[in-house]
């Protein structure tokens, strides 16, 4: 049957765009948008009852380093806890695959956001073998993505510097939208 794209997200503006740009851009797509909250599980159970979704991709998640470090609940609530809800809601009702877009700071956590996202990763890998097939991708800075350092450095660079970083053997990677976007997709046929 025809694919149909669903966007399940707490932004309504940013949602609201979405809708306008695919109504504008693909005319023919048959797209829906439902504006709810990982964390509210019964938001949740009526979307998956409603569409029955084969393939999920999972973005929801707080990212800002510094904001989780004050927030430290409200980042585990978010990634952890939103994140089972989303992922065992998909168990229950027979999603295929769940892809989940994880962090680069998942890989040696040193923050609270990037133990929250590795919590995350480890919730998709206890409900595998269930008939649903998880796989978590990770990002590092997508360039020209919501949440994104790269807007943050342009504008100190712009006022005149200097550029603000974590530590000075820090290191940054950088990819651009169309590689993530390859690169979600290969972990879908995996």
């Amino acid at each position: 049957h025809d694919a149909l794209p669903i966007c399940f997200e707490i932004a309504e503006t940013a949602l609201f765009h979405l809708e306008g740009e695919m109504r504008e851009r693909f005319p023919g797509v048959r797209f829906h948008a439902e504006v709810g909250n990982i964390q509210n599980r019964n938001r949740l159970e009526e979307v998956f009852r409603k569409y029955e979704p084969s393939i999920v991709y999972h973005a929801a998640a707080y990212k800002h380093v510094p904001l989780m470090e004050n927030h430290i609940v409200e980042a585990i609530e978010n990634n952890v806890f939103g994140t089972l809800n989303v992922a065992s809601v998909a168990a229950a009702h027979g999603t295929a695959d769940f892809v989940m877009i994880s962090s680069d700071k998942a890989v040696h956590p040193t923050n609270v956001m990037g133990v929250s996202k590795r919590l995350g990763e480890l919730v998709g890998r206890s409900l595998q073998g269930h008939g649903t097939r998880f796989v978590s991708v990770r990002f590092g800075n997508v360039l020209g993505s919501q949440g994104s350092v790269l807007p943050l450095f342009k504008k100190q660079i712009a006022a005149g510097g200097p550029v603000t970083v974590t530590h000075p053997d820090m290191r940054r990677y950088f990819m651009t939208i169309p590689e993530a976007v390859q690169l979600v997709l290969q972990a879908s046929t995996m």
